[in-house]
């Protein structure tokens, strides 16, 4: 992929436009969900997108602890904070500001998110995506990168895009599943500063502004709204009145059926039925 500010063949457009809903999760931790609501709940393969940022430790202390996944990704993004990861099978982990987890829950497992700070801003994002019949009982398995180690991409001055996953330019993502090709990308622009990231044809995409406002193929989109994209091979971005920033993620539908109920995402009810009777024997 390149990126460009030159004429685009098929630009994507916004489809439509998405508020969060103020939620909670995991023991109480305040969030925004910005995808997997009433109004969009799904958006094939991705599943949920959760927000979260706040400097009142009371709004995310209780952390996430002990809980099960079965079917699907989870991917952990932080801008600020540090989070500790611990599984069932012995795998644990600090997320610090900048870094990203990758987890493919597969066949199962049972795991906890816990705040590793007692004060200050906690803030990032969390996305669910579904995996394909052929994966949902595979070995879970991790990616994990921190900060350093996300390539950056800066074509201008005014640009910045950290790849998380998927390519810009000459800038390969650190995080690979062939499954959904998925693209994510954290992209800062300065005011006015604008950027044409391609998007492959046919993926599901969708820009979730988290800073600023800016214009998303020529409709402004404010912070704290998801703008889904219609199809096309890219879309133009460009900075509002300040600084905006904001996630670009796209990935390739699966086109399977989705039976999915709390932390357990499978292709039919029976699987679903058997997920559950799995997890309280004791076989995650």
């Amino acid at each position: 992929m390149n990126t460009t500010t030159n004429p685009i063949a098929r630009p994507r457009s916004v489809a439509h436009v998405y508020q969060g809903q103020a939620t909670s999760d995991g023991a109480g931790v305040r969030l925004v969900r910005m995808l997997g609501t009433a109004q969009l709940p799904d958006l094939d393969p991705f599943l949920l997108l959760d927000a979260f940022g706040s400097d009142k430790p009371g709004d995310y202390l209780a952390g996430f602890p002990d809980h099960p996944h079965r079917g699907f990704e989870t991917v952990t993004y932080m801008l600020d904070g540090r989070m500790r990861h611990r599984d069932n099978h012995g795998h644990q982990g600090l997320l610090g500001p900048g870094s990203v987890q990758w987890m493919s829950a597969g066949r199962g497992i049972v795991h906890s998110e816990m705040p590793e700070q007692v004060e200050g801003l906690m803030r990032g994002f969390q996305l669910w995506l579904n995996l394909p019949a052929r994966d949902k009982m595979s070995p879970p398995r991790y990616q994990e990168y921190a900060a350093d180690q996300i390539p950056v991409y800066a074509p201008s001055a005014g640009v910045r895009v950290k790849v998380i996953a998927g390519q810009l330019g000459d800038a390969k993502g650190v995080i690979e599943q062939p499954a959904t090709d998925p693209l994510y990308l954290d992209i800062q622009l300065d005011a006015g500063a604008e950027i044409a990231s391609p998007v492959p044809p046919g993926h599901s995409a969708f820009v979730h502004v988290y800073q600023g406002t800016a214009q998303v193929h020529g409709t402004r989109v404010a912070a704290g709204a998801l703008a889904v994209l219609a199809d096309g091979d890219a879309v133009r971005l460009q900075g509002g009145d300040g600084i905006a920033r904001m996630l670009l993620i796209a990935g390739r539908p699966l086109r399977e059926p989705v039976a999915r109920h709390g932390p357990f995402v499978m292709n039919t009810e029976a699987e679903l039925v058997q997920a559950f009777n799995d997890y309280r024997a004791g076989r995650f």
